[in-house]
């Protein structure tokens, strides 16, 4: 823009002072670049709405993993606590027979 503006004010060129045409053209860049912009922003939230809905995913599988694995550990305190009422049961039958 230098160059171009040293050109045309020292050898009285093609585009003289207010340079309308090299505001001509820098308008048009301005509006090439925010399309170009726009586009690319809007590939980038598709790529981070694929990226949140493979999260929600992996977060779903993960929690049914370990509603799995509460059910793992959940399932001896159940035993423990059913032999616990049979040796209740087993001990108020010998108190009665007693």
């Amino acid at each position: 823009m230098v160059v171009w503006a040293i050109l045309n004010t020292a050898m009285r060129g093609w585009d003289p002072y207010p340079f309308i045409l090299l505001n001509a053209f820098l308008s048009v860049l301005a509006g090439l670049q925010g399309a170009i912009l726009l586009i690319a922003a809007k590939r980038q939230d598709a790529i981070a709405a694929a990226l949140s809905q493979h999260d929600y995913e992996t977060n779903l599988a993960a929690k049914d993993d370990i509603d799995a694995g509460l059910e793992i550990i959940n399932r001896p305190l159940e035993m423990i606590a059913e032999f616990q009422e049979i040796l209740r049961r087993l001990d108020s039958k010998e108190a009665t027979e007693r």
